[in-house]
């Protein structure tokens, strides 16, 4: 895990821009927040030394990607036992079909978000890939509907 940096005023902004728009250039970006191109560049690099900028993405749309469904499934494992989290979550990390999972409180361990292109592709995934796994009592899966909001972008 990195060490806190410590961000001040011009740091935030920065990253604030970059995660509008990651593809601004130095002369753009230095502009947007009120520096000249070399200082903005060095506190650029800084923040990725120090692992505050953890990398630079395109994001792509699900839609236009033929990903239409979008699963949240609530998984229960059979004991909390440190092999069975461990498999899990060395299991989980390998399906490309899962953008995040979280380890959670209450009455079940873990919350996955799936993307699939449909019904069909979530039951495959299902049946070959998450009840395959032996650490899985139980799944409970809910569709949504339509994304309300969506952002990558931390309130910096």
């Amino acid at each position: 895990m990195p060490a806190m940096t410590e961000l001040d005023a011009i740091d935030r902004k920065i990253l604030s821009a970059m995660q509008k728009n990651a593809g601004l250039s130095i002369a753009q970006l230095s502009e947007a927040v009120g520096l000249s191109q070399s200082p903005c560049w060095r506190r650029i690099k800084r923040l990725r030394d120090d692992g505050v900028i953890k990398g630079e993405v395109a994001l792509v749309d699900p839609k236009a990607a033929g990903l239409n469904l979008t699963v949240l499934a609530a998984v229960t494992l059979n004991d909390h036992h440190d092999e069975t989290i461990a498999g899990f979550e060395e299991a989980v990390a390998e399906w490309p079909e899962v953008l995040e999972c979280h380890a959670v409180t209450g009455d079940r361990d873990y919350h996955l978000r799936i993307m699939a292109s449909d019904i069909d592709a979530y039951e495959q995934f299902m049946t070959g890939k998450l009840l395959k796994q032996p650490q899985v009592a139980g799944v409970n899966s809910r569709f949504s509907l339509r994304r309300v909001k969506y952002t990558t972008a931390l309130p910096v």
